[in-house]
């Protein structure tokens, strides 16, 4: 493993943790490059700020290797997970309250029959949503942020999941 030193504070340049090498075999599924970028590197997942204006949303990916559904994770990534998405709801929140359209309701899905690595969608829907009251899958085509919006989408996250600046290791 290579050593990593912590940036200056501000500077994390989008990663709101910072943590050891990812583990041996895993690796983000190229899917989600397309559709998301990278946010902030969590204690277990590698957060990504889907690219749709319409709805506030964030995809929490576990960094464990081969995994493909919850059972996957050993027990304590279980808990750890579900920290994450809470703290992942906040944080769509304030994507949500940073655009000027308050989240009314969060959705939250682990579905994986596209990109089949483990991960998890956390949605900020509004009763006028374009999707609303369906689901977001299939509601159209994606709309890119505009440069302003992808900006205080990123730092109302990162305010949120930055609740720790410390290193810390998945296990």
């Amino acid at each position: 493993m290579r050593a990593r030193s912590r940036p200056a504070r501000g500077a994390l340049q989008g990663w709101a943790v910072i943590t050891p090498d990812d583990p041996p075999g895993w690796a983000p599924d190229p899917a989600f490059a397309a559709g998301s970028a990278a946010l902030a590197r969590l204690p277990l997942c590698d957060a990504r700020l889907q690219l749709d204006v319409r709805f506030p949303w964030l995809i929490l990916v576990p960094r464990v290797a081969g995994a493909r559904e919850l059972e996957d994770l050993a027990a304590a990534d279980r808990t750890r997970l579900m920290d994450e998405i809470v703290l992942a709801g906040h944080a769509v929140r304030a994507i949500g309250e940073a655009l000027g359209r308050p989240v009314a309701k969060l959705n939250i899905g682990a579905l994986g029959n596209i990109t089949p690595q483990l991960h998890v969608h956390v949605v900020g829907r509004r009763p006028d949503d374009p999707a609303w009251p369906g689901p977001v899958w299939g509601a159209g085509g994606a709309l890119d942020y505009a440069s302003g919006e992808a900006a205080a989408a990123r730092t109302a996250a990162l305010r949120v999941l930055a609740w720790s600046e410390a290193p810390r290791t998945a296990q």
